[in-house]
């Protein structure tokens, strides 16, 4: 098997942020959030970082980090191989006329698709402004040597009460695990931990529904082999075959991609669970927990003082 590969999907508008928040430093030195995600996969054996980024942002995340990743080597001491993909309207197939009011991005699945040409080994993706903790990149670079060549994947799932946030409600998906694998994901949505200490589900009535803190939920942190990439392209196009001509909005999530390819029997999903906490940034409001979570880390020496 070839050596598994980091993607970072990076290309997020970052609309409800207030700008490009995967290149906003958040770290004690002003590392990017991504970064620390990056240097867990290199110490956990990855040897290729594929970012998907917006062309106009390239080079901002090669001086950021894009440079220093070229010259880095992992703990064996191989070079890190560093590629850059783009996530534009370009690789949208040529049957769809994009709306010209239309600026958003056409989601994850999208996203991914626009890396096919650089992948050839299997590979996790992450998104970039997410942080999920270094013992989920040890368990998934060994997972991924265990996948059958077709119709495996694998993801990494956290508990609810390692998720939520201290400033409102947050959307999770929670999984449902039948021997050791994912038989299907449910949205759920307005999650609090509430003043009792009790985590609910808010939507539903006043008083909520309690949800059990150790759920497993999904955190978009996936692994593929390359194989999907055929069934990913299929997805995606009949995705954009039921858009109507007016919708400028509707993107093509990975969670929904890969329900939908469990229920047609067309992939089986592993799963790795992990007490790691994820945190991540999608408000400004949520830099300064993630600065206070970071600092906190380097002190207790699972980071060094600089990445």
């Amino acid at each position: 098997m070839k050596e598994p590969a980091l993607v970072v999907l990076a290309a997020g508008l970052g609309s409800r942020y207030g700008g490009n928040k995967q290149v906003d430093g958040v770290g004690p030195n002003g590392e990017i959030l991504m970064e620390y995600g990056i240097y867990d996969a290199i110490a956990a054996g990855f040897h290729k970082i594929v970012l998907l980024i917006k062309p106009d942002i390239l080079d901002l995340v090669k001086r950021l980090c894009g440079n220093r990743l070229e010259k880095a080597a992992a703990p064996d001491g191989k070079p890190v191989e560093v590629v850059y993909a783009f996530q534009d309207y370009s690789s949208v197939p040529a049957f769809y006329t994009i709306p010209p009011q239309r600026t958003k991005p056409f989601g994850t699945v999208h996203a991914l698709l626009c890396t096919k040409d650089v992948i050839d080994e299997p590979f996790v993706v992450i998104n970039a402004d997410d942080y999920y903790g270094p013992q989920a990149y040890r368990a998934a670079y060994q997972m991924l040597s265990k996948l059958a060549p077709q119709g495996e994947g694998m993801m990494v799932i956290y508990k609810l009460e390692n998720t939520l946030s201290p400033r409102g409600t947050v959307t999770r998906g929670i999984c449902r695990v039948k021997d050791g694998t994912l038989a299907g994901v449910t949205e759920t949505y307005k999650i609090k931990r509430c003043d009792d200490g009790i985590i609910r589900d808010m939507i539903h009535e006043n008083e909520g529904i309690v949800l059990d803190p150790k759920a497993g939920v999904s955190m978009n942190f996936w692994g593929f082999m390359p194989s999907v990439f055929p069934e990913m392209e299929r997805y995606f196009h009949t995705f954009l075959q039921g858009l109507s001509p007016t919708d400028i909005r509707s993107e093509c999530l990975l969670p929904v991609m890969v329900d939908q390819l469990i229920s047609e029997g067309k992939l089986s999903v592993k799963v790795l669970e992990t007490d790691s906490r994820w945190f991540g940034i999608t408000y400004q409001s949520d830099k300064p927990q993630a600065r206070e979570e970071l600092a906190a880390l380097h002190a207790a020496g699972v980071y060094p003082d600089r990445l």
